[in-house]
C-alpha cells in the first residue's frame, strides 16, 4: 500500500489505489451490489481468504469499499 508523494496525473492516483491482481477483480463483483465475505470468496476462483481480507482492507482505507455489520446471530457481515 505504497503511495507516491506527487502525480502528474489523477490517473496515477487511481492507479496506484486499485493496481495488482486483485482489487479489479474485487471491485468488478461488487458491482453487482452487496454480498457476504463468504460468497465473495466462492465467486473469485483462486483467491484465499487472508489476500481476500488483506485486498478489502487496502479497498476500505482508500474509500472504495464499506463493511456493514449487523447484530444477532448467526452474524452477518456485508460489503457493499
Amino acid at each position: 500500500m505504497k503511495m507516491r508523494t506527487e502525480y502528474t496525473c489523477p490517473l496515477e492516483l487511481v492507479h496506484d489505489m486499485i493496481k495488482g491482481k486483485w482489487k479489479p477483480i474485487i471491485l468488478w463483483r461488487l458491482r453487482l451490489g452487496a454480498t457476504s465475505l463468504a460468497k465473495l470468496e466462492r465467486d473469485i476462483d483462486g483467491i484465499t481468504q487472508k489476500m481476500l481480507l488483506e485486498q478489502l482492507k487496502e479497498l476500505m482505507d482508500y474509500g472504495f469499499v464499506e463493511k456493514r455489520s449487523y447484530e444477532g446471530y448467526p452474524l452477518h457481515v456485508d460489503i457493499p
